[in-house]
């Protein structure tokens, strides 16, 4: 059963305090997903880096629950 964009969010949240995501449904069908998460932890991280701390926010749910996701990241 595919991820909810708002569980998504809130796992993310959840482990990188402090961060503002929002996910785009790219597909229509609740399966591709794109996160963009702005975060200050990323400051100074190379963004290898900052999608590292992303995929482990969702823990361990890339390529099972959640089939493709997109990654956008940024400082404030």
């Amino acid at each position: 059963m595919p991820m909810l964009a708002e569980q998504i969010s809130a796992l993310i949240r959840e482990g990188i305090p402090g961060a503002e995501v929002e996910i785009i449904d790219l597909a229509g069908d609740g399966d591709h997903y794109k996160a963009v998460v702005v975060a200050e932890a990323f400051r100074g991280l190379p963004r290898v880096r900052q999608h590292q701390m992303v995929y482990a926010a969702l823990q361990g749910r890339m390529g099972g629950e959640l089939h493709a996701l997109a990654l956008e990241t940024r400082t404030p």
